[in-house]
């Protein structure tokens, strides 16, 4: 049996509400306000998940980006990967997003990515900080990577060529 990502008996938490954000599941329902926040900063977001990372491209259309939260959506539901969109309290607009994926190095339990749009960019530090806390606190991960935030993508690199 392969090793799991997650224990079986782990209950995903499904939303979280914070002083500052919303964190929903990131699926296809939210495709136009996830689509907005992503194109509004599209030229800093390229490279969040690493320097060979297109993502997003310039000409992505709202249907490419459904497609794409389809796919996080299964994901979640098959419990291989978890993604957030991040809301502002008032849940009308897309701050962002959280991504929870198992690591590709031996030496963390997952890895983590996370973005908020330009014009928010003044809570980078906050939701980074929430999405830290929560994981210590509601997820069972005893190592964390944020490959690009607190470990350089150099070091990744070299992290995931240890065998």
């Amino acid at each position: 049996m392969p090793n799991l990502f997650i224990p079986e008996s782990f209950e995903i938490p499904k939303s979280l509400d914070t002083e500052y954000f919303h964190f929903r599941v990131l699926e296809d329902e939210i495709a136009e306000l996830d689509y907005e926040a992503v194109m509004s900063s599209q030229k800093r977001l390229q490279g969040i998940f690493g320097s060979g990372f297109e993502w997003p491209k310039s000409d992505m259309t709202l249907e490419d980006s459904a497609a794409s939260l389809k796919i996080h959506k299964q994901e979640f539901e098959s419990r291989q990967a978890f993604a957030y969109s991040v809301f502002n309290k008032s849940k009308n607009k897309c701050l962002g997003s959280v991504y929870i994926d198992p690591s590709q190095s031996q030496s963390y339990d997952c890895e983590v990515y996370l973005w908020v749009r330009d014009d928010s960019i003044a809570l980078d530090k906050t939701l980074y900080q929430t999405v830290l806390n929560w994981l210590q606190k509601e997820w069972p991960f005893s190592k964390v990577a944020f490959p690009g935030r607190c470990i350089s993508w150099e070091a990744w690199a070299n992290e995931l060529k240890v065998v």
